[in-house]
């Protein structure tokens, strides 16, 4: 692996990144998955929208696609550490595929709400197995830890930047063409993404030892939640991931409400995301220590601009505010790197499903609050209502921040780069 950019403390560049054996190929499938997966969702959104012309039922179709991934990624934690990833990986596109188009079906004859919700469901539940395997990938890809760490938020770019283009063109497309040409790109991309891993990704066995059995598997997992939630660090950075998703999710829940009819929905959820696409440009080059310095400071102003909101302000000035707060929120790609790297190798499959599950809960549930509180005010006062309690989490969170501990977990994760170096 490329090792020469990154130590003595210096900031690879994304040219380093992605000159690095086999991670191109990997990023531009996962790129293009991603951008086909945000445009069926803000397809299904807007086609619930269309037919009940109600918030809480639009927030509740993007809280269902996140609700399941809570399941799944608990659920299939021991499955990634038990197989080879390369395998998982192209079982759950496959899979995925295949739901996309019972969605497609649903969709074209006009079938109750609640199928459309159930197939949802069980997509994003088997992504969980996907999103896991993927990052157990990067760790494996990438030797050098300053190279993963820019990885780190490359991949993050790259999502926001594919999240904005799905959900900008998504409301075009149902307009334009129709909401089944939405997914129809949707299923060509998990294909495409299989295909990619097939002949790309090279064969691994799993490390560690293992349970057996149903009864092992069991084991493994409640052994997995016992280490994250004693860790000192690990359990924090869950904590301030989940807290913060309040303030994350609500613009995005409440963007079409806000927007009403004048086709801005989509442009209104892409704001944050393009904002947050700057903020990572922004912090990725900055010296790692420097990075995870910011993560507190940065999470506690993420939800401000979003409290002014509630004053109902013009349409431009809304999308600026949510660019703002997206802005700010690239405290997430330090803190996503720093827990990747202070997890034990053999234990990434299940730690990293069991946080992510707990991350996508807040989001899911975050959608809900976001919609419920939209629906009993105002679309506007639900954001500002949301972003006032999320920033009272953070700072409980923050009065209480492990400082040290943290700061010598990311001198222990990218001194070992430096001692294979030497």
């Amino acid at each position: 692996m490329t090792r020469s950019e990154g130590q003595g403390g210096s900031v690879p560049t994304y040219g380093a990144v992605l000159r690095v054996p086999r991670y191109l190929p990997i990023f531009l499938a996962n790129a293009l998955s991603m951008w086909g997966d945000y445009i069926a969702r803000v397809t299904i959104a807007a086609v619930v929208y269309e037919r009940t012309r109600s918030p809480l039922a639009t927030a509740t179709t993007l809280a269902v696609s996140l609700v399941p991934t809570f399941f799944g990624r608990s659920l299939v934690g021991p499955v990634v550490d038990r197989f080879p990833y390369k395998w998982v990986l192209i079982w759950s596109h496959l899979v995925r595929a295949s739901c996309v188009l019972g969605l497609m079906w649903l969709v074209f004859t006009g079938s109750n709400l609640w199928l459309m919700f159930l197939v949802l469901f069980a997509l994003e539940l088997v992504g969980g197995a996907s999103t896991a395997s993927n990052m157990v990938l990067l760790t494996d890809l990438f030797e050098d830890r300053h190279l993963y760490a820019r990885a780190v938020g490359l991949g993050a770019m790259s999502e926001q930047f594919n999240q904005a283009i799905g959900l900008a063109v998504g409301g075009g497309i149902i307009a334009l063409v129709g909401p089944e040409t939405g997914l129809l790109l949707d299923l060509l991309t998990f294909v495409a993404a299989a295909l990619v891993i097939l002949f790309v990704v090279p064969l691994r066995p799993v490390r560690g030892d293992r349970g057996r059995g149903l009864r092992g598997f069991v084991n493994d997992l409640s052994t997995a939640a016992g280490d994250l939630a004693r860790h000192p660090v690990l359990a924090r950075l869950v904590t301030l991931s989940a807290v913060a998703s309040l303030g994350i999710a609500a613009p995005e829940a409440l963007a079409i409400p806000i927007a009403g009819r004048n086709g801005w929905g989509g442009m209104l959820m892409a704001a944050p995301i393009v904002g947050a696409i700057a903020g990572i440009l922004v912090i990725g080059r900055r010296d790692v220590h420097q990075q995870n310095q910011s993560i507190v400071p940065l999470a506690l102003l993420m939800p401000v601009p979003l409290l002014l909101t509630f004053l109902q302000p013009p349409i431009w000035v809304v999308a600026a505010l949510f660019f703002l707060s997206g802005t700010l929120q690239a405290f997430m790609v330090p803190l996503q790197a720093t827990f990747a790297l202070v997890t034990e190798p053999a234990l990434r499959g299940r730690i990293f499903s069991l946080a992510g599950s707990v991350s996508i809960a807040a989001a899911g549930l975050s959608f809900l609050a976001a919609g419920w509180v939209g629906q009993h005010t105002s679309a506007a006062a639900g954001v500002s209502i949301c972003a006032a309690v999320c920033l009272a989490l953070i700072a409980v969170v923050a009065a209480t921040w492990p400082h040290r501990r943290v700061r010598t977990a990311v001198d222990h994760a990218y001194a070992a780069t430096s001692s294979r170096a030497a």
